[in-house]
């Protein structure tokens, strides 16, 4: 009797297995749908941090080879560019080699854009480092079409221009501010407080160097202007690297520091090869006060 029951008791229609109704499937994929728009954010910022540290550390190791570098040469460093690639090109012969050349771009018959044995191999710094990862920030995607493939770009770093200049023993810029020749001159600002590395927007990117104009620093704030910008990959922030070789995050503020990203292309002003107004901008003044000094 016991068995029987029990057999009535498990063929009940009552105690039928039973699917998902659509409604209940829909609150399903909602409550997923709700949980990945909350964790994907932070996997995302957890992904750009990741990305900052590698970047960080890519960008001290360039400022101890430059310092490697520098010590090996009689206290002279690196030109930031070479003259014979500027578009007006100067008069005055190289005293100093580039640390990187090539132009990037987007152009895939340049391959300075990706072929890594073209410029990088043949940085005065490669035999510091020996690591080709070290030249770009790993937040930096961009790509060219090369025989129908896509491409990384191979470089995203650039130096400041008042490091070394042109390698033309150019001392003064035209605003009337220092270029430093030599490591032992960084003394004016002070090693640990002038930048010599960032990693640079992939839009705005073009020679080894990245220029940060000194017009109106420090008393007139209203006539900064800039041409090269930051990178901002990680959070919103960018890296530098300084003359005494360690590096810092830094988070830009200002609208202007931080424009949408443009894909495939230099930002127009960079077309335009001009310079651009941004009055008050802190982040601009913030890399003044570590780039130069005037002329005593």
């Amino acid at each position: 009797m016991v068995c029987y029951l029990e057999l009535l008791s498990v063929n009940h229609p009552s105690h039928k297995r039973r699917g998902f109704t659509l409604i209940e499937l829909l609150v399903v994929i909602a409550i997923i749908a709700i949980l990945a728009s909350l964790l994907l954010p932070t996997l995302g910022r957890v992904k750009a941090k990741a990305q900052g540290v590698a970047c960080f550390n890519n960008l001290r190791q360039l400022a101890q080879a430059w310092v490697m570098y520098t010590d090996d040469n009689e206290d002279l460093i690196p030109a930031a560019s070479d003259p014979r690639e500027a578009r007006f090109p100067s008069r005055f012969p190289p005293v100093a080699p580039a640390w990187v050349n090539g132009l990037m771009n987007f152009m895939p018959e340049n391959r300075s854009n990706w072929d890594v044995t073209h410029d990088i191999h043949r940085s005065v710094l490669w035999p510091y480092l020996n690591s080709e990862g070290v030249f770009k920030c790993p937040g930096d995607k961009s790509k060219v079409q090369v025989d129908g493939k896509l491409v990384n770009r191979v470089r995203s770093m650039s130096m400041s221009l008042h490091c070394g200049g042109w390698g033309t023993n150019q001392r003064v810029d035209p605003d009337g501010y220092r270029m430093f020749v030599k490591g032992s001159e960084f003394g004016y600002v002070g090693p640990s407080q002038t930048f010599v590395f960032m990693d640079v927007r992939e839009d705005i990117i073009n020679l080894g160097n990245v220029w940060f104009r000194m017009k109106g620093y420090p008393d007139y704030p209203e006539q900064a202007e800039y041409s090269d910008l930051p990178g901002s990959y990680h959070n919103g922030s960018g890296t530098l690297s300084f003359a005494d070789g360690h590096a810092e995050t830094k988070r830009w503020r200002h609208p202007d520091t931080n424009p949408a990203l443009v894909k495939g292309s230099w930002l127009p002003h960079v077309l335009d090869s001009g310079w651009v107004n941004s009055p008050g901008n802190e982040d601009i003044i913030w890399l003044q006060e570590r780039t130069s000094r005037p002329i005593d």
